[in-house]
């Protein structure tokens, strides 16, 4: 990596260096190879953060003896093989995640997903079930003390409801389906505010609760969906989940998954997780939580390439998401793919890795900190 630098390093000042030299050349060389290299200089000059510029570099050409010459490969990330979407068969409840309902038993339900390959702690102090194959048909499953199903959530083509609602729907569709969407939830003698900035619904419907998120860059087409039975919804004490070692890793995880479920259905390469990013994350979504503030830079003045760095992490390209407040994972992941800049990152083709650390602060509000990068 560091010989590529140089030799582009060298390739620009070549360039600056052009009047001394270019008209004299161009007597006896054929220079028209050249303008590939003003255009992608003057792209590198003008891009807009030090992470774009190396990204730059990384793809950089040209033409050689009449071939394109890379200087640095792309990323060797393969895509899994397809796996085909189960049929879905019409439903009497009113939903249906992947041919499961609320009620079902484990047994029934794993005969229709399989096994789980992660069990991961979520806010209403059960475990998801987090069941894929490479993150495709991605479901997420809870089950209640007696083993019945009692949660669900997807964010794929996977819904089948008596209300007709699909992932091709829009808000308004949804909501003419399902009526008004909560405005607040009680817990204890607390009455909590939904701040849903109109990018999901919460609707209560006989002893269900049903969240459906939107992607306002799409529409307001529907993203996903959480389906909660309403003993297991009531029973949360708070909004805020007390923290503990397992919720903290149960968030981390999910939000990675959440990363590659976004990005295989783009058919983008899947992330490797890192736990050395995992590492240097955790360290600044502490030190916000900590010190109350919300920055990429931290107090020290230092940035995440710089934290990464201090932690013996090399990488050529990267970048971070930053995340506060949500309830859990699911809503930050939702909220990230809703704002264009950090979605660019979730769905960035040449990032290879991906380290995601979380911390609480005093009031139980999660921070997150993701760092994607490639090496």
């Amino acid at each position: 990596m560091r010989k590529v630098f140089w030799i582009i390093i060298l390739l620009v000042l070549v360039y600056f260096a052009r009047p001394l030299w270019e008209d004299k050349a161009s007597e006896y060389v054929d220079l028209s190879f050249l303008d590939a290299v003003d255009q992608r200089i003057d792209q590198v000059a003008n891009g807009p953060t030090v992470t774009d510029a190396l990204d730059q570099a990384k793809q950089f050409t040209v033409q050689v003896g009449g071939q394109l010459q890379s200087f640095v490969s792309k990323s060797s990330a393969e895509m899994p093989a397809v796996v085909e979407k189960p049929e879905l068969a019409q439903t009497e409840s009113l939903f249906a995640v992947h041919n499961v309902t609320l009620g079902m038993t484990k047994e029934e339900a794993q005969a229709k997903v399989g096994l789980p390959l992660r069990l991961m702690e979520n806010e209403y102090g059960s475990d998801w079930h987090s069941y894929h194959q490479n993150y495709q048909n991605y479901v997420l499953l809870s089950y209640d003390q007696n083993g019945k199903v009692n949660g669900m959530f997807t964010n794929q083509d996977l819904i089948s409801s008596t209300k007709d609602i699909t992932m091709k729907s829009n808000k308004t569709q949804v909501r003419s389906a399902l009526g008004v969407p909560l405005k607040s939830l009680q817990k204890g003698n607390v009455q909590y505010i939904l701040d849903t900035r109109e990018e999901y619904d919460v609707f209560k419907i006989d002893s269900i609760y049903v969240t459906v998120f939107y992607d306002i860059h799409e529409e307001d087409t529907v993203t996903a969906i959480q389906v909660i039975d309403g003993g297991m919804e009531e029973q949360r004490p708070k909004i805020y989940a007390e923290p503990s070692k397992e919720l903290k890793e149960g968030f981390e995880f999910l939000l990675f998954e959440l990363t590659n479920s976004a990005r295989i259905q783009r058919e983008l390469p899947l992330l490797k997780w890192d736990e050395a990013a995992r590492t240097t994350t955790r360290k600044h979504s502490a030190d916000m939580a900590k010190n109350r503030y919300f920055s990429h830079t931290n107090q020290a003045g230092k940035s995440p390439f710089d934290r990464m760095s201090d932690d013996g992490i090399t990488f050529f390209v990267a970048g971070e998401n930053l995340a506060y407040g949500q309830y859990s994972s699911i809503f930050a992941h939702e909220g990230l793919m809703n704002s264009m800049g950090h979605r660019k990152n979730i769905v960035k083709p040449d990032f290879g890795y991906l380290g995601v650390g979380a911390a609480f602060n005093s009031d139980h509000q999660p921070y997150f900190t993701a760092n994607f990068f490639n090496k």
